[in-house]
């Protein structure tokens, strides 16, 4: 394996006796998306800031294509080849997506072809409508296009689609699909646990500053998600009852019956035995997802806010 892309090592950030970032450290590979979890607060976009050269650290060592974050020559030469897509993205209102993506591309020696972009993004019917006339998942697209500008080697993706419906979050998930595709890096803010689990290579979870576990989403899942589970839907008792018989593990709740299980042989002897009964039940394999595995870690959920509950 080569150089990392990202290389952080017991970063540290103070704000007098705040410590919004504590003591974490983690990698970021070339090629791969990478997902920064937690909830608002957490310490997501104070430790991006930092990765991107905008915010001093305290303490600890952060290299950023192989340029050291604390040297200034060294800022500048990540600055040429990084591409951000910052919270709350927002453009020149009054110009439309192919004006602001021109604007954009201006600003660097080398950029990208904006006719590409616009085509890659889907944006060629409505590149010639202003930025505040576009919905919320267009004016994400062109945010997403704007940080790809300079041709970056690594993209910055601060919570992307807050405040999309599912319908646009998940067209928005498809662009991000197509970065890595192009061989870009790129590293992802999300309080969406569903997000993360669909387009990260790894997650590392955030939570009060600190990385409560890092790994990919089938890692986490299976050290601690806990077993996969069959629910029989409004079993009763009748199915707990002879499922009892065979398994101490079954569990009740609100008429469904649970049955967790970790080989196939367990859901024959369980289909077996209702079949022998005469038990005709709805079922379905409901297997662990990172949404468990955070409120395991951390104690808490996480709103579509962002807020933790």
């Amino acid at each position: 394996m080569g150089e990392s892309t990202v290389k952080v090592q017991r970063l540290v950030k103070r704000y007098g006796d705040l410590v919004a970032v504590n003591d974490i450290s983690f990698e970021v590979q070339p090629g791969e998306i990478f997902a920064f979890l937690g909830p608002n607060g957490a310490g997501k976009t104070t430790t991006v800031e930092i990765l991107e050269c905008l915010r001093p650290l305290t303490s600890g060592e952060v290299t950023v294509l192989g340029e050291n974050v604390a040297d200034a020559r060294g800022t500048e030469r990540i600055k040429k080849r990084i591409g951000v897509l910052p919270q709350d993205f927002n453009a020149l209102r009054r110009l439309t997506a192919r004006e602001n993506l021109e604007l954009f591309a201006a600003m660097y020696d080398n950029p990208a072809s904006v006719k590409e972009l616009i085509e890659v993004f889907g944006l060629q019917e409505k590149a010639k409508v202003r930025f505040d006339a576009l919905s919320g998942g267009l004016k994400q697209r062109v945010g997403v296009a704007a940080a790809l500008v300079n041709n970056p080697d690594l993209v910055f993706l601060d919570e992307p689609t807050t405040g999309l419906d599912p319908e646009v979050r998940r067209a928005t998930w498809e662009v991000i699909r197509g970065l890595r595709g192009k061989g870009k890096t790129v590293f992802l803010t999300t309080h969406y646990m569903e997000e993360a689990q669909e387009l990260a290579d790894r997650i590392a979870m955030i939570v009060k500053g600190k990385i409560a576990a890092i790994g990919t989403p089938g890692e986490l899942i299976k050290t601690y998600g806990g077993e996969r589970t069959i629910v029989f839907t409004k079993g009763g008792d009748a199915v707990f009852g002879t499922l009892r018989r065979y398994f101490d593990n079954v569990a009740a709740n609100n008429g469904d019956v649970l049955l967790p299980y970790t080989q196939t042989r367990d859901v024959e002897v369980a289909l077996n035995a209702l079949s022998e009964r005469g038990l005709k039940v709805e079922m379905a394999l409901r297997s662990p997802t990172i949404e468990e595995v955070f409120l395991k870690l951390a104690g808490f959920r996480i709103t579509a806010e962002g807020e933790a509950k």
